[in-house]
C-alpha cells in the first residue's frame, strides 16, 4: 500500500531489496545513453584505470537506485513528481556483479498546498559490502491523504 505525505515522519527509514548489476545493465545502459566511455564498455582499457576493471555508469547506479524505490511500492500510487535531487556524489566504484540496496532515510517533510507535500529523503545506495558507493537527496511531490 502506498504511503500519503502525513505518513513519511523526519527519521523514518526505509530499506530495498538488493539487485545485482550485471554486464547486460552495463551495456544496455550504454545503448540507451549514448554513454560508451571505455571504462565501462573495453575490459582492456579499464585494467590500466585505478579501479583494474570496468565500472557501472554512476547514472545507472543511480536509475537502478530509482527503480528499487519504486519497488519498495512505499509511493506507488500517491507520487506527483520528481521534485529534484541535491548533493549527488558518487563515492565509490560499482562493479560487474556488485549488488546493490537503497536506503531511504526521511529528512524533510514540507506541506505545498492541500493536496500535495513535498519529502526529502536522504538516500544512501551501499554495495554488498555494506559501502556507501552512491549517496544523494533526492525530492518528491507526493499527495496528501484524501480528507
Amino acid at each position: 500500500m502506498s504511503l500519503y505525505y502525513e505518513d513519511f515522519t523526519v527519521g523514518l527509514e526505509h530499506v530495498s531489496r538488493g539487485r545485482t548489476i550485471t554486464e547486460s545493465d552495463v551495456v544496455n545502459f550504454a545503448g540507451l545513453s549514448g554513454d560508451f566511455v571505455e571504462l565501462h564498455t573495453n575490459e582492456e582499457f579499464a585494467r590500466q584505470s585505478p579501479f583494474g576493471k570496468r565500472i557501472a555508469h554512476g547514472l545507472l547506479t543511480l536509475s537502478i537506485s530509482s527503480g528499487l524505490m519504486v519497488q519498495m511500492n512505499l509511493i506507488t500510487d500517491t507520487v506527483l513528481a520528481f521534485y529534484g535531487i541535491d548533493k549527488l556524489r558518487f563515492v565509490k566504484p560499482v562493479f560487474i556483479g556488485d549488488t546493490v540496496h537503497v536506503r531511504k532515510k526521511v529528512a524533510d517533510a514540507i506541506a505545498k498546498s492541500s493536496e500535495m507535500g513535498v519529502v526529502t529523503f536522504e538516500t544512501t545506495v551501499l554495495n554488498q559490502n555494506g559501502e556507501a558507493v552512491l549517496v544523494y537527496r533526492d525530492k518528491l511531490a507526493i499527495k496528501k491523504r484524501p480528507a
